[in-house]
Parts: C-alpha cells; structure tokens; sequence
C-alpha cells in the first residue's frame, strides 16, 4: 500500500505492529487474518470528561484513521451514557460528577475534532452516542439480560479497578463499579446493530473490553476481538501531554496551535524517535536516521514532528506560521504579533505593580512561587531580553502598554498584555 508516496505494509495490523502502537490483541493470528482479508468495523469510544480532546486522545484517532486508511469502518463512540457514571480504570479519585447539559456539550466538541481526522462521508465512519441506548435502559431488565453473565470476583480481579481498590479512603462505589457491565453491553450493541467485530482502546482499557469480547460470547455465542495500544509516555515512563499549563488539549481555543507546535518541538531528546514511530507516518528509516546523526539532528527532528502533528490537527497555514514564529523565537527576530501571549487583570497587581514571582504564577511560566524563585535566581528569566536579576523586581501598569516579552530557558517566550 502507498501513502503519500511512501510505502506502507499491506496489512494495517501490520502498520500498527510497524509503529509500535500494539500492545495486546485477542487472537492476534485471527485478527491479523480478518483485516488481511475482510474490511471490519471496529470502534474506540471517548468519553467527554472536558470541553476537548486532548493528546491521549491523539494516538486514539491516528489508529482509527489509519485503519480507515485501509478500508475498515471506525465508529467513535461518544460516551454520553458512561460519562455520567466515570470510568474508574487507573484512577486513583473519583470522577467529578457532571451534568447531561455538560456532557452533551463536550461531546459535540469532540466531534469537531474527529471530522478533522476522520472521513465520515459515505459511511466510511459512524459517530455514535451511548446514551441513545443506555439512558433508556430498565435497570431490572439490565441486570437480567447483562449482570447475569458477569462474576464478580472476576470484576473485582480486573486491572481496571486495582488502583481505587488499594485506596481504603475511597475504595470503589457501586455506581463505578457497573462501567465495565455498561462498556460491555455498548460492544454487545455495535456488533449486533452494526456488525461491529472489535474494540480497540488504550492499553489501560483492555478488561473493559475484554468484558465486551465475552458478554457477546455469553449471549450470542460469537467471536469478537479486543486490541488495545501503547499509551504514549515519555522515556520515564509517565504519561506525555501535560505542561505546566496543564494538559495540551486538540482545541485551539484551549491549546493554541503554536502552543501545540512548540510542545513536540521542545520534548525531549529520548522521546523524539518514539513520538515520530507512533504519531506520523515518517518513514522508519527516515527516522533513524534522525537517531543516528544525533546533536543538531533532534533538533530537525522535533521541527519535523511538530509541523507534521499541527499541520494534521490545526491546518498547514497554522503549521506554517507555528514553525516561522518558533525560528524567529530560537534566532532573536520574532515577530510578537505571533507570539503566545497572555493577559494580565487588575487582581494581579498590588498598589499598581506586578513582582517577578507573581508575573510568572499568573502567566503560568510557573507552577509556584517557589518554582518562579529558583528560576529567576538561576538566571532563567529575561524580560525583553534584559536578565531579571533578582526576586524583587517589578513592574507597574505602564509597562504592559508597550510590547512586554518573557522568556523562561532558552525555549519558552510569552508576550504579557493587560
């Protein structure tokens, strides 16, 4: 198979394999077979815990597309009916309870997002919502038809609840306890009322799905499959996504797509070479390559795997401006009309004027002020490429009326307005 020009395995299980992105399959000589032979409908749900997808989400949405690339049918499944219960798989707290109106607004957003991904025309793709069937659902019924073919002390077995189950604080609650049936009974739903033969999900997700695979054994005495991928982590072993800021969300409105650029742009060294195998379609000799010059080569490599990921969730003209503004940033001539920025209120000034640590909490270049304190005493921060030589710095209102530009370490610049 070709993609652009580059050529890619014949068998999407294949690629992924390829890619490092499998990570445990059910039968995988079987399911290598079907997508070698058949075209699948499979589908990955999402629930709209926030107001946007964020990049946990991104290596979900590469493996529908990829697989869509290859003719099988993806379904995302918007978790409408299970967001109002909260999945407890890996979670060491309890969801926030939210409410329909919130949930229901998330999801629409999230399906602005899949569109830019996904190709829905034609039914090459459906977009579903659980709670078309689960908040209809008679609970006696439920239990009947869905609860009988479960066993507890398999449940209570599960991956998926060992970490609240270690904390005797909050333990599990019953409610959270009924996702794994609630997850189950919507793979039970998409394979008999659209032919859907498997789940896929991150690598966190795989005895919820494995409670689908045996509910539609159970009842209808069939095979479906489950397949889960790697989640994406750094070297260390922790989860990628998350800056001082918080979490780097697909919505530019929460995540501005220079925001976005500059987080593959900065990642580092160690992770350059994982990020480009799972995220792009970079060829793998192209890439190690990257490994193999080392030094200035990462740094190509980071540009390379920024521009590529903005130009496929944002657009190629803000992948454009992204990578001119992140040169003229790196080689002193930025432009400050592109630069991120962020606004000062009244609330952070004290007696007309803002200190240094404050400026850097309130602008989030900081996590704290102790934080703030150690980078500005080790020489880290520069105000319009002047050295903020102490702690006690500070600067009144006027001072914002005029262009105003921070930078933290050699790669974080900020333009700070009123």
């Amino acid at each position: 198979m070709e993609f652009n020009g580059m050529k890619l395995p014949d068998n999407a299980f294949d690629l992924l394999i390829e890619r490092g992105l499998i990570n445990n399959v059910t039968n995988p000589e079987i399911v290598r077979d079907l997508l070698e032979k058949e075209k699948i409908t499979f589908y990955i749900g999402f629930d709209p815990t926030a107001d946007s997808l964020h990049v946990g989400h991104f290596l979900q949405l590469l493996v529908m597309r990829y697989m869509q690339m290859y003719g099988h049918r993806p379904i995302a499944l918007i978790g409408g009916g299970t967001c109002m219960i909260g999945d407890p798989s890996g979670k060491a707290d309890m969801r926030r309870i939210m409410s329909r109106e919130e949930i229901d607004a998330n999801g629409e957003k999230f399906k602005v997002t899949m569109r830019k991904l996904l190709d829905f025309s034609d039914g090459k793709a459906l977009m579903l919502n659980n709670a078309d069937w689960l908040m209809e659902l008679n609970y006696v019924n439920f239990l009947r038809e869905v609860g009988w073919h479960f066993s507890v002390n398999k449940m209570l077995s599960a991956d998926a609840f060992k970490v609240r189950m270690e904390r005797a604080d909050i333990g599990l609650t019953f409610t959270e306890f009924n996702y794994m049936l609630m997850q189950g009974y919507d793979f039970y739903r998409l394979f008999n009322d659209h032919n859907c033969i498997a789940q896929f999900g991150g690598s966190d997700q795989w005895s919820n799905i494995l409670a689908g695979t045996e509910l539609i054994r159970k009842k209808d005495g069939k095979d479906a499959f489950a397949v889960t991928f790697n989640l994406l982590t750094t070297a260390d072993g922790v989860k990628m996504g998350k800056t001082v800021k918080g979490a780097v969300w697909l919505d530019p409105a929460k995540t501005s797509p220079y925001e976005f650029f500059q987080y593959w742009r900065n990642i580092n060294d160690a992770d350059v070479a994982n990020c480009m195998r799972m995220l792009t379609l970079i060829p793998l000799e192209e890439i190690d390559d990257y490994i193999a010059r080392g030094g200035s080569a990462f740094n190509e490599a980071k540009e390379r795997l920024a521009y590529t990921l903005t130009e496929m969730i944002h657009s190629k003209e803000d992948a454009d401006m992204a990578l001119k503004t992140s040169r003229e940033l790196f080689g002193g001539a930025a432009n400050s009309d592109t630069m991120p920025t962020a606004a000062l209120t009244e609330e952070n000034f004290t007696d007309g004027k803002i200190a240094v640590l404050d400026l850097l909490v309130a602008t989030k270049l900081a996590p704290s002020k102790s934080e703030a304190r150690r980078l500005v005493l080790q020489g880290g921060v520069l105000v319009n490429d002047e050295k903020v030589e102490g702690i006690d710095a500070a600067w009144d209102k006027a001072a914002f009326e005029d262009t105003f530009i921070v930078k933290k370490g050699k790669k974080t610049f900020l333009k700070v307005t009123l």
